[in-house]
C-alpha cells in the first residue's frame, strides 16, 4: 500500500495537520478507528468505501467530511483503494465549509458540504501525474476555499493548550486563560469544533497514551495510566473500553498483531483490525 503525507503550506499550517495520498490493498479489509483529535476530508478516487458507526453503516462513492469524531467507527475498503484527504485540526473544517461542525459529528459526503466542485476537483485529481501533484491539487482547492471564522481565534488558542497539556489541563484553568465563561467558550467550541473542551480534553488524553505505547516493548499500565494524568487504573480501563472498544491488554494485542503482520505498515499509527 502507498501512503504518501506532507505539512501543509504555511497559510494552512494553523488549520491542517497534514495533506495525504492513500492507493493499494489495505492491510485489513476493515479497520477501526479509534477518535482522533483530528478532522477529516476524503476525495475517494476509487469504489465506494463504507464507515460504519453507532447511527448506522454509510457508503461512500466521492468520499467524506468529518468532524472530530467521539466514537469509534470501523471503515471498510474496497480491495484498491485510491483517496486523498486532509487531517485536520479539531477547529479545521470551519474555515473550509462554514458549516457548523455539530452537523459534521458524523461522516457526511464530501459532495454535500461543498457541492458540485468535488466531481471536477476529483476528476482533476484522477489525472494529475503523482501523489505530489494531487497533494499540490488539493492543497489550492484548500487555499481557495479558505475564509474568516468569527472567534476561531479563541478556540484555536485553548484546543492549542489543551494539545500541549495532553488533556490534562482542568476547564476552570482554560476558561481563566481564555478570560471567558465556561458556558461560552463550551458554545464556541460546540460549533466550530462540534464538541466541547471536556471532550475534546478527554480526546487528547487518549490519543497522548496511543503515541506512547511501543507495541514491541512490555507495557506497564499502571504507569500508562498515570503518566497520562488519569485518576486511577479503573479510570484509565473505562476510558480504553470506550475509545476502543477493548480492554488495555485486548488493545496492546490488536497493536502487535496488526506490527507483526504488517511490518513498517504507514497505517500502524491507531487503527486496528476489525474484531
Amino acid at each position: 500500500m502507498e501512503y504518501v503525507a506532507r505539512a501543509p503550506a504555511p497559510s494552512l499550517a494553523s488549520i491542517v495537520d497534514d495533506l495525504y495520498y492513500l492507493a493499494g490493498t489495505p492491510p485489513y479489509p476493515r479497520l477501526t478507528i479509534p477518535p482522533m483529535p483530528s478532522a477529516l476530508v476524503i476525495i475517494n478516487l476509487a469504489a465506494p468505501f463504507r464507515v460504519t458507526h453507532p447511527g448506522g453503516s454509510d457508503d461512500f462513492a466521492d468520499g467524506c467530511v468529518w468532524g472530530t469524531p467521539t466514537c469509534r467507527t470501523t471503515f471498510e475498503y474496497p480491495p484498491n483503494t485510491r483517496s486523498v484527504g486532509v487531517h485536520l485540526k479539531p477547529w479545521g473544517l470551519a474555515p473550509l465549509t462554514g458549516v457548523p461542525a455539530a452537523m459534521l459529528g458524523l461522516p457526511v459526503p464530501v459532495e454535500a458540504v461543498w457541492g458540485a466542485v468535488v466531481e471536477e476537483l476529483a476528476d482533476r485529481l484522477d489525472s494529475a501525474a503523482s501523489p505530489a501533484a494531487m497533494l499540490d491539487i488539493l492543497e489550492a482547492a484548500l487555499l481557495a476555499r479558505l475564509r474568516p471564522v468569527a472567534g476561531l481565534g479563541l478556540v484555536h488558542d485553548t484546543s492549542t493548550r489543551i494539545s500541549r497539556s495532553a488533556g490534562s489541563l482542568s476547564i476552570a484553568s482554560l476558561t481563566e486563560a481564555a478570560g471567558v465563561s465556561s458556558t461560552h467558550l463550551a458554545a464556541r467550541f460546540k460549533h466550530l469544533v462540534g464538541i466541547t473542551p471536556k471532550r475534546l480534553a478527554r480526546t487528547y488524553r487518549f490519543a497522548e497514551v496511543v503515541t506512547s505505547i511501543d507495541p514491541a516493548c512490555d507495557v506497564d499500565w499502571a504507569e500508562v495510566a498515570h503518566r497520562a494524568g488519569y485518576h486511577d487504573q479503573s479510570h484509565f480501563n473505562h476510558e480504553m473500553r470506550h475509545f476502543t472498544g477493548l480492554t488495555p491488554t485486548g488493545y496492546l494485542d490488536l497493536r502487535r498483531r496488526f506490527t507483526a503482520e504488517h511490518p513498517g505498515s504507514a497505517l500502524d499509527v491507531g487503527p486496528l483490525p476489525a474484531v
